[in-house]
């Protein structure tokens, strides 16, 4: 130890340099979650109840996510129209949905489409866009049976 310090401002010095570094510790992972899209391939599609339940899931994740302990990023709509180049687009484009992660300061990003093959189900889908890599690092698929809210909210618990 050098000699002009002494121990006790060593001391010092070792816990202010400790906390500093332990907030980078205890930081909660960033995520942004876009606004989900509705893929409706019945006969009947874009009802208003599908409509109403895909607006839906945005929240109801968020409120999910924040109770496992990630700090929630907001994207503004506007933000996420402007990247999009028609419907899918960044559900199929992982690279331009890490890109408008970035620009919110998100670690990632959440793209999500309520996907409607039948009247009696629907798939809740999410990609999960590792901002800095600008790939997918997972995909996560949730079947919900039937339209009642508390099966939408399950549905999105089990995301």
């Amino acid at each position: 130890m050098n000699k002009n310090i002494t121990k006790p401002s060593f001391l010092w010095l070792a816990l202010f340099l400790l906390c500093c570094f332990s907030n980078y510790a205890t930081a909660k992972p960033k995520i942004a979650v876009l606004d989900f899209e509705l893929k409706d391939l019945t006969l009947k599609p874009g009802v208003p109840e599908e409509i109403e339940r895909t607006a839906s899931v945005k929240a109801l994740l968020e409120e999910e996510l924040q109770k496992s302990g990630f700090e929630i990023v907001e994207i503004p709509l506007t933000a996420q129209v402007e990247v999009t180049a028609g419907v899918g687009y960044l559900f199929d484009h992982h690279d331009t949905a890490a890109q408008l992660g970035q620009k919110f300061e998100a670690d990632y990003v959440i793209v999500g489409r309520l996907h409607k093959p039948s009247f009696l189900f629907v798939y809740l889908i999410a990609h999960l866009v590792d901002v800095k890599q600008q790939r997918l690092i997972a995909d996560y698929t949730s079947e919900v049976k039937g339209g009642e809210k508390k099966l939408t909210r399950k549905g999105v618990e089990s995301l």
